[in-house]
């Protein structure tokens, strides 16, 4: 689970910053300034929870592997692609139904963060 979380958190790490730069060199020029601000916002909450995703691995590293820690890497996994996926779709498609979906993307990630802190509150050493 450790080694699966670093690494996952890596590559979606890597994936935030080639996203990034491909908005900001690609799409910057092409997609509305409101498009593009929604698409930075999907770019940092995609970096920010790829770090995540190294945390709660290095964490399984120190704590061992528990189902909490578990569901929280799939939780902010799922955010991910939710979250900031339905933002890149909409910032590069204009289909605005799909910010009905990024809702879904947040709650994983508020989910993924409280199964992690339960895993810190419940141990016992």
């Amino acid at each position: 689970m450790q080694r699966r979380l670093i690494g996952w958190g890596a590559v979606l790490g890597m994936l935030s910053v080639a996203i990034g730069a491909f908005g900001s060199h690609i799409l910057k020029p092409v997609i509305s300034a409101d498009y593009l601000k929604v698409y930075e916002t999907g770019v940092q909450y995609h970096m920010f929870h790829a770090l995540a995703l190294i945390l709660i691995g290095l964490t399984a590293g120190q704590w061992g592997e528990s189902n909490r820690l578990r569901w929280s890497g799939r939780l902010i996994g799922a955010g991910i692609i939710l979250f900031s996926g339905s933002l890149y779709v909409l910032s590069i498609s204009g289909i605005k139904i799909l910010g009905a979906i990024t809702p879904l993307g947040g709650v994983c990630f508020i989910a993924g963060w409280i199964c992690f802190a339960l895993e810190a509150f419940k141990r016992k050493n």
